[in-house]
């Protein structure tokens, strides 16, 4: 009789350990899982930012006067 017990006993102490192990797994997996979702928050955050400034220094450069085209001088080539 006391043989059964004992082993009540360590099955239950394995069963508590491997439910605690699964709680600790599930706490991590959570928060990887929020930090995840900050990290893909932050990027799309980003990413708008950029393209709208893409977009607005797109529109400044059609919108500014073409830079003046240079004339350059005709170089005097020496006899030979």
């Amino acid at each position: 009789m006391a043989d059964t017990t004992s082993k009540d006993i360590v099955r239950k102490r394995a069963q508590n350990h491997f439910t605690a192990s699964e709680q600790r797994d599930s706490v991590v997996k959570q928060m990887i899982a929020a930090e995840r979702a900050a990290t893909d928050a932050k990027t799309a955050k980003l990413r708008a930012l950029r393209l709208a400034k893409e977009e607005e220094d797109r529109q400044a450069a059609l919108d500014a006067p073409p830079p003046p085209v240079k004339k350059t001088r005709a170089r005097k080539v020496a006899a030979r």
